[in-house]
């Protein structure tokens, strides 16, 4: 049984990370970060929480999956990636978590700074 739970793990934090690599190179940096983050922080937790904890990146794995076919399909169209969070889901969350949906939040809505380009001065 654990070794089917570690396969499970690491088959969803592959396919989450190869997944990102359809977002722009802000959102999948974000993302690959926030994946890393939360799966270590969750190493450790119980087998119900970890059960949901799964489930719910399975969702986003799944989801962020339809996004990207719909994103090639439609290559015309600017990508749009992500859903509303139902409120149901939001008053299930515990301090921490909405803490933590907040940074998130402002980091992805955050001007694109690490892409930008200045012009280089040369030393006269």
């Amino acid at each position: 049984m654990p070794g089917e739970h570690v396969f499970r793990v690491r088959s969803l934090y592959r396919r989450i990370l190869q997944l990102h690599r359809v977002l722009p190179p802000d959102l999948k940096s974000l993302g690959d970060q926030y994946v890393k983050d939360e799966f270590r922080r969750h190493k450790a937790v119980g087998s119900e929480e970890a059960q949901r904890f799964l489930q719910e990146w399975e969702v986003y794995a799944a989801v962020l999956w339809q996004q990207a076919n719909e994103s090639r399909q439609q290559s015309t169209e600017k990508a749009c990636f992500g859903i509303a969070l139902p409120e149901e889901k939001l008053n299930d969350f515990r301090d921490e978590q909405i803490g933590q949906l907040q940074e998130l939040m402002q980091e992805a809505t955050k001007p694109n700074r690490q892409f930008s380009i200045t012009e280089s001065t040369k030393p006269k």
